[in-house]
């Protein structure tokens, strides 16, 4: 009688063994994120190669694996946009395929307002600061969420790029990214595959712990993003500042709300300017601008963003936008 027992006891264990193997990459044992990289893959969000049944944890991360990621990783969809046509990832990566595998996560992060610069290719790879702002953006599109009013030294502080800083800045506070044992960052290093798995994994479990802040009822998102600011002079006494954003479709603009003067400064603060709610416009990543005037004797600089707008319809001159609302490329 005892030996049946011990028959399907045996026939458990192999079961659990199986399962376990099924769910485990090959090459991750012995990694510090080995159980983080072992959940996403139960959920589907990572893959690795089926065929060797191998994730590459200490490989550089491309942008296709790392805004598929992402996309995948914290949800990021459509299901809010209304499209006149199809929307394929060459009208906002022209150096991307439509037939790609990762075409769909490209065109999510679009229409999601991730900005990606607009040249990147699939095969490019992400540094570590390059990343922690992707994931920023995905993450903060979860909801508005109330981080630390901390701010992290970093040894290697200048050479962060000054539009990822806030992002970096948050992930580190929130204890998503954390610094070496020197202090350093490596903003321009490139990221591994592991190490992202287990910025993402921390940011899944980020946002199933926190409740978003609730905004006001008549406060709108900020849609735009990618702030460029340029000064050319026009005369001695005149410069020419031509500002520019990334809207989610052509029916957005950007326009001036106030210039104001800080000790040499002129500081341009702007709005967005949202499309008429009866029109509906192909869900296409488009650069929109403003031009105004500003006396050579002072710097132009951009001041905090402004949500309320008004429809594209009031016309009018647009104004300035970025993630961080202090961010310039003269």
């Amino acid at each position: 009688m005892k030996r049946p027992i011990v028959a399907v006891s045996v026939i458990v264990l192999l079961f659990a063994a199986l399962t376990q193997s099924v769910w485990a990459f090959s090459d991750t044992k012995g990694h510090p994120n080995d159980a983080k990289i072992s959940e996403l893959q139960k959920l589907g969000i990572l893959t690795g190669d089926p065929k060797a049944n191998t994730f590459d944890p200490n490989g550089k991360l491309t942008y296709a694996a790392g805004i598929s990621m992402i996309v995948n990783g914290l949800g990021l969809n459509l299901d809010s946009m209304n499209f006149i046509k199809e929307p394929k990832v060459t009208d906002s990566f022209p150096n991307m395929k439509d037939d790609a595998w990762y075409a769909n996560a490209f065109i999510i992060a679009a229409m999601n307002g991730l900005d990606i610069p607009r040249e990147t290719k699939a095969g490019d790879i992400m540094t570590r600061e390059q990343f922690a702002h992707h994931l920023m953006q995905a993450l903060l599109k979860k909801g508005d969420y109330a981080f630390i009013d901390l701010y992290v030294m970093l040894k290697d502080e200048a050479d962060v790029n000054p539009d990822y800083m806030g992002s970096i800045q948050t992930l580190l506070v929130s204890g998503i990214a954390k610094l070496d044992d020197t202090q350093l960052f490596d903003p321009k290093g490139a990221i591994t595959r592991g190490d992202a798995a287990g910025w993402l994994y921390d940011t899944i479990q980020f946002v199933a712990k926190n409740t978003p802040i609730e905004p006001p009822a008549d406060q709108q998102p900020f849609p735009l993003a990618g702030l460029k600011l340029s000064t050319k002079a026009i005369s001695a006494d005149v410069n020419e500042v031509t500002v520019s954003a990334q809207a989610p479709n052509p029916g957005y603009g950007i326009r001036i709300a106030s210039i104001s003067f800080d000790g040499d400064q002129a500081v341009i603060t702007a709005a967005p300017v949202y499309p008429d709610k009866d029109k509906s416009f192909a869900q296409v990543i488009t650069e929109v601008k403003a031009v105004t005037y500003v006396s050579s004797a002072f710097k132009p600089v951009l001041g905090n963003n402004v949500s309320g707008g008004g429809s594209a319809a009031s016309g009018g001159s647009t104004g300035i936008i970025g993630s961080d609302g202090d961010t310039q490329n003269e």
